[in-house]
């Protein structure tokens, strides 16, 4: 049975897709669209009682929260496709350190550029100046730390790829094409090499040929 995908043309849900394109696990979408309230309908909110994407059933099981599910997706099918997940402990570790950083700290100031510089405008909502500018100086701390890690390594968390660098495609597209803050990448020469190498795995390619963005 194939893993059904809610929400695929946003962008976390988007994680989701490219882990189990690598991971060859088939899935099925089923589009929704925010903007008309649609994750917000009764029957939704029965299975995501916070109203986000994504959303993934597989079978009777249910999950949310997009790293949890390409956590789940890597361990359970790890002899499977791509080994996002690392050969030892101590790569998994890494691995763990790098997509919770994504999280932590590359996520919050990418999503509120994001959110002040593509949604406010559709929404009708007022963008903030001051939280962009602030997000953006976040941000590119950020990515001075990740030029001094690709300094030393071809990924994240080593020289494999991961989750850790697979996270960060949803959002990082958002910046280099739609907000138009491509230098942020560009003017650092070992983020700018990792992002044109996982910007073109096949997979990511895929994902953005099926599911075009909705900004």
């Amino acid at each position: 049975m194939a893993v059904k995908v809610y929400g695929p043309t946003y962008a976390s849900p988007k994680r989701v897709l490219m882990c189990l394109i690598e991971k060859e696990i088939d899935f099925e979408v089923v589009l929704l669209d925010i903007f008309k309230g649609d994750h917000k309908d009764p029957e939704f909110l029965k299975l995501q009682p916070f109203g986000q994407l994504p959303l993934v059933q597989d079978g009777d099981y249910t999950l949310y929260e997009s790293r949890a599910i390409i956590r789940y997706y890597a361990e359970k099918y790890k002899s499977q496709g791509t080994d996002l997940l690392g050969k030892t402990i101590e790569d998994r570790g890494l691995v763990e350190q790098w997509l919770e950083v994504e999280a932590q700290h590359f996520h919050p100031p990418i999503y509120n550029l994001v959110i002040h510089v593509l949604f406010a405008p559709v929404l009708g909502t007022p963008s903030d100046p001051k939280v962009i500018q602030e997000s953006e100086e976040k941000l590119g701390k950020v990515l001075d730390i990740y030029e001094d890690r690709l300094s030393k390594s071809k990924y994240l968390a080593g020289d494999f790829f991961s989750l850790a660098d697979l996270s960060h495609l949803p959002f990082g597209h958002y910046l280099m094409n739609q907000m138009k803050k491509g230098y942020m990448v560009r003017d650092r020469k070992h983020v700018s090499a990792w992002w044109d190498d996982i910007s073109n795995r096949p997979s990511w390619n895929r994902v953005l040929q099926l599911y075009q963005y909705p900004i």
